[in-house]
C-alpha cells in the first residue's frame, strides 16, 4: 500500500551495509595471500603446424628426369617423393615490404585552404561571369550556323544565271552558200 499523501516509490529497497555484491568463488577469491602464494599461469598452446602445400613443379621435374611419362607413373612418383614448399616461401615476414617513396603519406589528402583574398575580391563571381559570357557566345555562334540556309542548285542558279545562248536560225544546207 502506498503511503497516504505521498507519491508511490518506484524503486527497490537496498540490502544492508554488511551485504557484499557479486559472486564468491572459493578458489580465486583468496585475496592477496592467495595471489602471492599461487601463480595461475596459462600454459602456452602448441602451435598448429600447418602442412605446407605440395611443390608440384619440383616433383614434375624430378619425375621427368627419372624417365616417367604416364599419369600413373607420375602418381606413383608423387607418393614416393612427397616434396612440400619450404616455410620461407610462404612466410609473410620473409617477404620484403613494397618499395614506397619516403615522402608518401597514406590516406586522403586534405583540402586546400580557401583563399580569402579571392573571396574578398569576388574573383569567383568574375570567373563565373566569364564562363557564362563564353557559353552564350558559343550558343550564338551555333545558332548562326543553324540559321544559315543551305545552298541548293536552284538558289545558286537564281543568283548566278547561266549565260544566254545565242540563237542561230536554221537554214537548209543547200541555201547556205547563197
Amino acid at each position: 500500500q502506498a503511503e497516504l499523501g505521498k507519491p508511490q516509490r518506484n524503486c527497490y529497497t537496498l540490502p544492508g551495509f554488511d551485504f557484499s555484491y557479486g559472486l564468491y568463488i572459493r578458489r580465486t577469491d583468496g585475496g592477496v595471500p592467495e595471489a602471492i602464494g599461487h601463480w595461475n599461469t596459462v600454459k602456452p598452446r602448441t602451435a598448429f603446424v600447418q602442412k605446407m602445400p605440395r611443390d608440384f613443379i619440383t616433383m614434375n621435374r624430378g619425375a621427368l628426369k627419372a624417365g616417367y611419362t604416364t599419369a600413373h607413373e607420375f602418381n606413383l612418383y608423387y607418393k614416393a617423393k612427397d616434396i612440400r614448399h619450404k616455410d620461407d616461401e610462404h612466410s609473410r615476414f620473409k617477404r620484403c615490404p613494397p618499395k614506397v617513396p619516403a615522402d608518401l603519406a597514406y590516406g586522403i589528402t586534405a583540402r586546400p585552404c580557401t583563399p580569402f583574398f579571392d573571396l574578398l575580391q569576388h574573383k569567383y563571381k568574375e570567373l563565373w561571369m566569364e564562363q557564362q559570357r563564353a557559353r552564350t557566345a558559343t550558343q550564338r555562334a551555333e545558332k548562326k550556323k543553324k540559321d544559315k540556309v543551305r545552298e541548293t542548285r536552284t538558289t545558286f542558279l537564281r543568283r548566278h544565271p547561266p549565260p544566254a545562248k545565242e540563237e542561230s536560225f536554221w537554214h537548209l544546207p543547200r541555201l547556205e552558200k547563197v
